[in-house]
């Protein structure tokens, strides 16, 4: 249920709705908006007494939200979510984000590298795993607290935020001590201790889509984000399981507008692990951005052939600047930007 409030309605009479809501025995959550504030009511069992709150000064609508997804829902949010990151990097505006790095954090020289040249390429996240859930036990599994604060050296040295993905609930809050961006990857998605602990942590959140997931189950799943008090989530459209096998996964490029239409966060695409082929990275990412996302995630390694993880789809660095040069051609074509590179950081 959403209160929405008059345009002109006080901070006493918003307060007032608040407090009604909580005696009724549930939970609200105060909405500001551009024009006029709304107040949300969670944890809804369906016997809440709309009249109680109609009547209240300042109340202009009580509004039933009928999605299953609450707080994720258009209805309950109708501007769209920006995330904002202390790099100046903002996901869900105008301007297209790009987080780029390698599958996997190898060594300090190796994520140092590879993100003093994302940089100056136009990057401004660096993407690179600490903890590897890899489909084999004798698959390497990543460097651990070692990678993170590789991944925390790179970030001092050239200004790139750094998202990587914590793979459980435990795992959370040390993520969240080195990264910027705490990452929820496909196969945890439906996680839920996880998903809490992440709505918790106190960093915007990176979710994944599942590898069979449906749109609902992907939303369902922000929502125990934003149920748990966290609203900087990025959804990320990485491919799902086909029948088909010229790709690693099927990028459902449909996901992009239907989920810009259901939902106020913002969302991005990553063709890297949708396809799983380094050839097809550069078109799909093309598509995406056509299709609406806010941003692209790619894998980019120094030496593909060598990378200790998914090296198949990892673009090589003059690939990664091609990639980069067509994405601002079709944003501009579509009426948006690519974020601006950051400036060199002085090292000292």
């Amino acid at each position: 249920m959403l209160v929405l409030m008059k345009y002109n309605a006080s901070e006493e009479q918003v307060s007032e709705v608040v407090g009604a809501i909580r005696a009724m025995g549930y939970d609200a959550r105060s909405i500001p908006g551009g024009q006029r504030t709304a107040v949300g009511l969670i944890g809804n069992d369906g016997r809440a007494d709309a009249n109680r709150l109609q009547g209240l000064p300042g109340v202009s609508e009580v509004i039933p939200v009928t999605r299953a997804y609450k707080q994720v829902s258009r209805e309950w949010r109708e501007e769209d979510t920006l995330v904002s990151l202390s790099n100046g990097t903002v996901v869900g505006g105008t301007d297209l984000i790009v987080i780029a790095g390698p599958c996997a954090v190898e060594g300090e020289s190796q994520i140092v590298d590879i993100a003093h040249m994302l940089r100056d390429k136009g990057a401004t996240v660096l993407r690179g795993g600490a903890f590897k859930p890899r489909t084999s036990p004798y698959s390497f599994q990543g460097l651990g607290l070692e990678g993170l604060r590789f991944l925390a050296r790179a970030r001092e040295q050239t200004g790139l935020m750094v998202v990587t993905e914590a793979l459980d609930p435990d795992g959370v809050d040390l993520v969240a001590e080195y990264a910027d961006i705490v990452q929820v990857g496909a196969r945890n998605m439906q996680n839920y201790p996880l998903l809490r602990r992440a709505g918790r942590c106190g960093k915007p959140v990176l979710l994944k889509r599942g590898m069979s997931a449906t749109i609902e189950e992907w939303l369902l799943a922000a929502e125990y984000l934003l149920a748990e008090g966290n609203d900087d989530v990025i959804l990320c459209e990485r491919g799902v399981r086909s029948f088909t096998r010229h790709t690693r996964n099927l990028l459902d490029l449909a996901a992009i507008p239907v989920v810009k239409s259901l939902s106020h966060l913002p969302i991005i695409a990553d063709p890297s692990h949708a396809t799983g082929l380094r050839s097809k990275v550069i078109p799909l990412g093309r598509a995406a951005v056509a299709a609406g996302a806010d941003g692209l995630m790619v894998e980019v390694h120094p030496d593909p052939p060598h990378a200790m993880s998914d090296g198949a789809q990892s673009l090589y660095p003059e690939q990664f600047a091609e990639l980069m040069e067509q994405v601002e051609a079709i944003a501009h074509a579509i009426s948006r930007g690519v974020t601006a590179p950051l400036e060199v950081v002085s090292t000292g």
